[in-house]
């Protein structure tokens, strides 16, 4: 063991604040001793990187420079040393002196600064090998010292600090990108080695306390061997003690057994005397039923009386206490007899006092009140034996439970509780009575009833309910009464009365409850019965009967009636978009605005969420009956503010009149559906008169309806391609897929004639999954028959965006073809994109990522704005025709075609032009470099067959 260690061990077993101190003394002094054995390395390889250095550089420095700091470099390392074999020669206390540590620290950082120096002046900017070769010498030096003095973060900074950070700083300020690289490998290997130093001395710290911890224990164990052995002695004297005392013991047994004899001839008599004083006691328990228990708390026996009588067991089943009673204890008494128990056992309660629950023999619970004193304690104090009586209160626990429940009852119960005496004085009344009377506790307790009626109408009616109580026991209404603030309200009242043993009245109980509320909800029911909860208006229910009356007025008076059937435009829009709290203001402003635009109305209804109904008695004639529409329609389309928003909706109108058109009211509620339906078919923002000639065009196109699905469902649709020129290389390189009815009666059927019913009735997903599948499946084929790559531009529509899975489609659709993503294109309207920007750039960019192509087709027609142009991530822009049919040179269409060139391909897009019929545009698209064109003047749109022949025609007649 080293000097320092036994002083360590010395200071443990001393004092433990003088050993931590002595503690971190040694720490520090076996640090710096490890520092100092550490550095040799070191400083030798330090030594041999300046020699290296030297021999690299030689060629590039001035010759005394480097001699000069080659000289420094040795003579530094000959101090360190020296420095190091006089610390290991000084005597440890010597060593402990702060002298040795300056001395090192002082040779750390002119070692740092020494490499500084190299790395700073020494090194040639402009060779890389050279650097190369004296970094990594340096950097090795660096290193070797960095793991040595890590020992202490002090030490480690001292050396580092000026070694690294001039040079550092130096190599990141050089005009040099090499230099300024170097430089940033400086600053990571400082940080490396800042993490490194400050692991290694964390191991190097909790490594000493460790070992000097064990010293000490080791040492504390040397002492406790040598305390246990003098224990050993003093325990042999003792036991030579004890013999001695046990002598003495028997020598005064005899006497003691003497006087035991003595004192047995007394205990004869005063047991004799006892059991004539137990027989007394059992008799007066036996009366009393009260059960006694004797419990000696050193053995835990226990003596009970009555235990059959109380808990159904036999005296030898309960002899110890905490075996065969404690276990027959409720769980949640068991807490509180433990307290009443200790509490008396410490002396802190004259008598031990408590209730709890016994489980009885046959599985009921009994309750017990258990009453006992402490008759015998020790020198101690402590209890050896209690005696007690227990006694079954089950019958009264029951009883109080019954009247706190029936109070609790009373005082709960949501019906106002009174209780008269026989004169109808009033005894009780619980809070149910005051919160709907009004009066205190205080104020009617002890008054009779008549002296709180005010009124002689009242008081009459109260002499009527007594004298029919009096005769027949019960008595039950409803009356009009009045709370302490004056307040009239509805009461229902119910009385009955109570006699005693005798058969004489002994209280009068009444119970009574506000009708108001009920009152007021059979009103509002009444209400919501005929009105609407959100507008005011009336509902449908109402309506009816209003249209049903006003039907019978008109028969009688031979006038007609007019149906004003009222639907929102695009409310459902707007809904989904500002959500049901801004669309329920809306309809709120919407009716107030029908009931000011049409004063004269018979009713005005709404019947679901955007739909109104407006029925006029007398209108006049049809030209006063247009004015009213029109002043309605104008009414409707002034801007409002909802929610923040300013909105403007117009509407649609249906006008159907009883008994021109119709002579019942179902037909006359159905031709204004079909008339406001025309409306919005016409746009909105208008109303229309019913007609016959209405009627036969939504029968026609019902059944064109009806046809249509017939059509899907029987394979009569078919898929057109009408080519499209790449301008470029004059080359067929794509097609756009249109669809076609072929209808087996009527022949082809123009796409302007179903797509927008189609569009209406949802029928477009279908047509649209059908014309997307057959186009990817062509252009496969065409493919496989070696015809040429041609990409097929399928249209979209906004409803299968709405649906959701039109990614899911796409993709499932080219797995199943075969067909390369690249190879299909999705056109989408430039109006169609605006109605719902965020989900179309959502679908947009996922259809995108599966490598399909996008268009906008129809550019230039809706809200072109180049912002929504760089949202949306398409491939194509489409300009749509009306701009190709007149492309004059200085004509205006020319100016927006040329524009939309430009704007697209500077936003990296390529252009399409559609509806192409003269060679003339054709020049004029390829002198404005447009990418492609399509129209009547390549090709019309033509069967899959017909395009073959001309993909087949363009590879045998290639152009130049």
């Amino acid at each position: 063991m080293t000097a320092t260690t036994s002083a360590v061990v010395q200071e443990v077993t001393l004092d433990p604040h003088q050993a931590e101190r002595q503690f971190a003394t040694d720490i520090a002094v076996e640090r710096t001793r490890l520092l100092f054995q550490g550095s040799r390395l070191p400083t030798l390889l330090m030594l041999l990187v300046g020699l290296a250095c030297s021999l690299l550089l030689w060629s590039q420095q001035s010759a005394p420079m480097l001699a000069a700091w080659l000289g420094w470099v040795v003579l530094l390392a000959l101090l360190r040393l020296t420095q190091v074999n006089a610390f290991n020669e000084a005597l440890p206390s010597r060593q402990a002196e702060p002298y040795w540590r300056r001395i090192f620290l002082f040779g750390a950082g002119a070692s740092g600064l020494t490499l500084a120096f190299a790395v700073i002046v020494l090194v040639p900017a402009d060779v890389f090998y050279q650097q190369a070769l004296v970094y990594g010498l340096i950097a090795a030096a660096i290193l070797s010292a960095s793991v040595a003095y890590a020992v202490s973060l002090s030490a480690f900074l001292t050396f580092a600090l000026p070694c690294l950070l001039p040079s550092a700083g130096f190599l990141l300020l050089s005009g040099s990108g090499l230099q300024r690289g170097w430089g940033l490998l400086s600053v990571i290997l400082f940080l490396a080695l800042l993490v490194v130093a400050w692991q290694v001395n964390r191991l190097v710290q909790r490594s000493l306390l460790q070992r000097f911890h064990n010293l000490a224990l080791i040492s504390n164990l040397e002492h406790a061997k040598q305390r246990a052995e003098g224990l050993n002695e003093e325990l042999a004297r003792e036991v030579e003690q004890r013999r001695r005392a046990e002598r003495e013991l028997r020598g005064a047994h005899g006497e003691l057994e003497m006087r035991v004899a003595e004192r047995t001839l007394e205990l004869d008599e005063a047991t004799h005397a006892l059991g004539k004083s137990q027989a007394r006691l059992a008799l007066a328990l036996e009366a009393s039923e009260l059960g006694l228990w004797d419990w000696d708390l050193e053995s835990d026996q226990v003596h009970h009386s009555h235990l059959r009588e109380l808990f159904g067991l036999e005296p030898g089943q309960v002899q110890v206490m905490l075996r065969d009673l404690t276990p027959r204890l409720h769980p949640d008494d068991l807490p509180g007899l433990r307290r009443a128990l200790v509490q008396h056992l410490k002396g802190r309660s004259e008598d031990y006092q408590i209730e709890y629950r016994v489980r009885h023999v046959d599985g009921h619970w009994v309750w017990v009140e258990d009453r006992g004193r402490a008759v015998e304690r020790d020198a101690a104090g402590r209890v050896r034996r209690m005696l007690g009586t227990r006694r079954d209160v089950s019958a009264r626990r029951q009883q109080e439970q019954q009247q706190r429940l029936a109070a609790t009852v009373f005082e709960a119960a949501s019906e106002g509780i009174f209780i008269l005496d026989p004169d109808y004085r009033v005894l009780a009344v619980n809070r149910a009575f005051s919160a709907v009377t009004g009066y205190s506790r205080e104020e009617v307790v002890g008054r009779t009833v008549t002296s709180l009626i005010g009124s002689r109408e009242m008081r009459r009616q109260y002499q009527m309910i007594r004298q029919e109580l009096d005769s027949s026991g019960t008595w039950q209404g409803e009356l009009i009464e009045t709370r302490k603030s004056g307040e009239l309200y509805p009461q229902w009242l119910q009385l009955n009365l109570v006699r005693d043993v005798t058969g004489r009245p002994s209280h009068i109980v009444g119970f009574f409850a506000d009708l108001s509320a009920r009152r007021e909800a059979e009103e509002r029911l009444r209400y919501l019965s005929h009105y609407d909860d959100l507008t005011g208006l009336a509902n449908r229910s109402l309506f009816k009967e209003r249209l049903h009356d006003a039907s019978q007025r008109a028969r009688q008076s031979g006038r007609s009636i007019a149906l004003v059937h009222i639907d929102l435009d695009r409310f459902k829009l707007l809904n989904d978009s500002l959500g049901h709290e801004v669309a329920d203001q809306l309809l709120r402003q919407m009716s107030r605005r029908l009931t000011q635009a049409v004063p004269e109305a018979d009713c005005i209804a709404r019947l679901s969420g955007d739909e109104f109904a407006i029925i006029l008695d007398a209108y006049g004639s049809l030209s006063s009956l247009a004015r009213v529409a029109s002043r309605l329609l104008a009414k409707l389309r002034v801007p409002m503010t909802v929610g923040g928003h300013e909105l403007v909706i117009s509407a649609s109108l249906g006008i159907s009149l009883l008994p021109d058109y119709a002579r019942e009211i179902s037909a006359l509620i159905s031709q204004a559906n079909m008339a406001v339906q025309h409306a919005k078919h016409l746009g909105g923002n208008t109303f229309q008169f019913f007609t016959d000639n209405l009627q036969a065009c939504t029968l026609e196109r019902l059944q064109l309806e009806n046809q249509l699905r017939k059509a899907i469902d029987e394979g009569q649709l078919e898929v057109f391609y009408q080519p499209k020129l790449n301008l470029a290389d004059d080359q067929l390189n794509a097609a756009e897929a249109l669809v076609r009815w072929r209808h087996p009666q009527q022949g082809m059927v123009a796409p302007g004639e179903f797509i927008g019913l189609a569009e209406e009735t949802g029928l477009i997903a279908p047509i649209g999954e059908f014309v997307l599948r057959q186009a990817c499946r062509q252009a496969r084929q065409w493919q496989e028959e070696g015809l040429a790559q041609i990409r097929v531009s399928v249209n979209i529509s906004v409803y299968q965006l709405r649906q959701g899975n039109l990614t899911s489609l796409v993709r499932q659709v080219l797995e199943e073809t075969g067909l390369a993503p690249q190879y299909l294109e999705l056109e989408l309207t430039e109006s169609q994109l605006l109605d719902n920007v965020d989900s179309v750039i959502v679908t947009f960019r996922q259809l995108r990522e599966l490598g399909v192509k996008l268009a906008i087709d129809d550019f230039g027609t809706g809200y072109s704005s180049l912002s929504y142009l760089k949202r949306f991530p398409v491939h194509y822009v489409k300009i749509d025709q009306t701009f190709i049919r007149d492309l004059s040179p200085g004509g205006e269409d020319a100016a927006i075609t040329r524009a939309i060139i430009a704007m697209a391909h500077s936003l990296e897009l390529k252009v399409v032009a559609e509806g192409v019929e003269t060679q003339a545009q054709m020049d004029f698209l390829k002198s404005q470099n447009c990418d492609e064109i399509q129209g009547f003047l390549i090709s019309r749109p033509v069967e899959a067959s017909a395009f073959a022949e001309l993909l087949r025609a363009q590879i045998d007649n290639p152009l130049d």
